[in-house]
C-alpha cells in the first residue's frame, strides 16, 4: 500500500494533517469503486476543498500560536531588562543618597563642633564680665572685672612711686565708676598721690570726700591723720590740731589716733 511505503520520521502536527488529507485526496483519484459507492464527484471534490480548508485554518492557527507565543517571549524579555535598569537605576540613586546622606552627617557633626566652640567662647566673654568678689581694705564686694583691673593698675602705678601717672590714673577711676566698692580706697591713694606730688588742697579734697562717704571705712582714720598732714604743710596749725582732736575722738581705738596724739603734742 501507498501508506507503507511513506518514511518512518516522525512528523509535526501540520504535516500529519496535511499528509492525511493527501491520502484522503489519494484515494478519492484512484479508487473508482470507493468513489463511486460513496460520492458523486462534486461532492468528492467539495470534501477535499473542505478538508484543505481545515487543515490550512489548523496550520495558520498554530502558526498563529506560536507567531504570539514569541511575541509574547519577547515582551517578557523586554520587561525584564526595563525592570533590571530599573533596578540598577535605583541602587545607583541609594548608593547616591547613602554618600549624601554621609556628607551631610558630617557637616552637622562639624556645625555642632563649631556651635560648641562658639558657645564656649561666648560663656567665657560673658565671665570677663561678670561681676566678681573682691575685698580691699577689709571690705568685701562685687566688681566688674574691667573695674577690678582698672583700680588695680591704678594701684601699680602709685606703688612703683610714679605719683605724678597715679593721679590721673585714679582720678579716671572715679570718674568711670562713681558708685564702686574700690571709690573710697581709689580716693585714698588719690589724695596721698596728691600729698607726694605737693597738692596739699586736692589732696585734703579728697581724703575729706572718703570721711563724708564712707566714715567707717577702714581708711579712714588714715585719711584724717593725712588731712592733718596737708594742713601741717600749709602751714594752718589750728586746722591741723582740730583735725587731730577730732580724729582722736571719732576713732579713739585706731593706731591713726595714736600716731595724732603724738603730733599733737609737737604741735605749737
Amino acid at each position: 500500500m501507498a501508506a507503507s511505503n511513506l518514511p518512518q520520521a516522525r512528523l509535526g502536527r501540520g504535516q500529519r494533517v496535511a499528509a492525511l488529507a493527501a491520502i484522503v485526496a489519494a484515494a478519492f483519484v484512484w479508487s473508482p469503486h470507493s468513489h463511486a459507492a460513496l460520492f458523486a464527484d462534486d461532492e468528492a471534490r467539495r470534501a477535499i476543498l473542505e478538508l484543505r480548508q481545515r487543515v490550512d485554518a489548523m496550520t495558520q492557527s498554530q502558526q498563529r500560536a506560536g507567531e504570539r507565543s514569541g511575541d509574547e517571549v519577547s515582551q517578557l524579555r523586554r520587561s525584564l531588562l526595563d525592570l533590571q535598569t530599573q533596578i540598577e537605576s535605583l541602587r545607583t540613586e541609594q548608593a547616591m543618597l547613602r554618600g549624601q546622606n554621609e556628607q551631610l552627617m558630617r557637616e552637622v557633626a562639624e556645625l555642632q563642633r563649631r556651635q560648641k566652640d562658639i558657645v564656649q567662647g561666648v560663656d567665657e566673654r560673658l565671665r570677663q564680665f561678670e561681676p566678681v568678689k573682691v575685698t580691699v581694705d577689709g571690705r568685701e564686694f562685687q566688681a566688674d572685672p574691667a573695674e577690678k583691673r582698672d583700680f588695680e593698675a591704678a594701684l601699680a602705678v602709685f606703688r612703683s612711686g610714679r605719683f605724678a601717672d597715679a593721679v590721673p590714673a585714679f582720678s579716671a577711676f572715679l570718674r568711670q565708676y562713681p558708685q564702686s566698692g574700690y571709690a573710697p580706697s581709689a580716693r585714698f591713694w588719690l589724695g596721698n598721690a596728691q600729698y607726694a606730688t605737693r597738692d596739699y588742697k586736692e589732696a585734703i579734697g579728697n581724703f575729706q570726700a572718703l570721711l563724708a562717704r564712707a566714715p567707717d571705712h577702714p581708711r579712714a582714720p588714715e585719711a584724717a591723720l593725712s588731712i592733718a598732714n596737708c594742713q601741717v604743710e600749709l602751714k594752718d596749725t589750728k586746722a591741723a590740731r582740730k583735725t587731730l582732736e577730732d580724729l582722736i575722738r571719732t576713732y579713739p581705738q585706731s593706731e591713726a589716733a595714736t600716731a595724732a596724739k603724738e603730733r599733737l603734742s609737737r604741735l605749737k
